[in-house]
C-alpha cells in the first residue's frame, strides 16, 4: 500500500474514532451492558468495560471482513 494512502486512512479512522468519544457519553448503553466490571469502594472506583469492549470488537471485525471482501 502507498505511504499516503495509509496516513490517509489512519487519519480518517483517528477522525471517526474522535467522533465516537464525543458522542459516547449520548448512547445510553454504552458502558452499561451486563458484563462490564465496576467494583466500587470507599475511596477506590475500578472500571472495566468488557462486555462493551467485546461487542466493539465484534462489529469492528465484521466491518472489517466486509471492507477487505471488495
Amino acid at each position: 500500500m502507498d505511504t499516503g494512502k495509509a496516513f490517509i486512512l489512519v487519519g480518517a479512522g483517528l477522525i471517526l474514532l474522535g467522533i465516537f468519544l464525543c458522542f459516547s457519553g449520548k448512547i445510553p448503553w454504552i458502558g452499561k451492558l451486563p458484563g462490564d466490571i465496576i467494583i466500587k469502594k470507599e475511596n477506590f472506583t475500578f472500571y472495566f468495560p468488557l462486555a462493551t469492549s467485546i461487542l466493539i470488537s465484534i462489529v469492528l471485525s465484521v466491518f472489517l471482513f466486509l471492507w477487505n471482501r471488495k
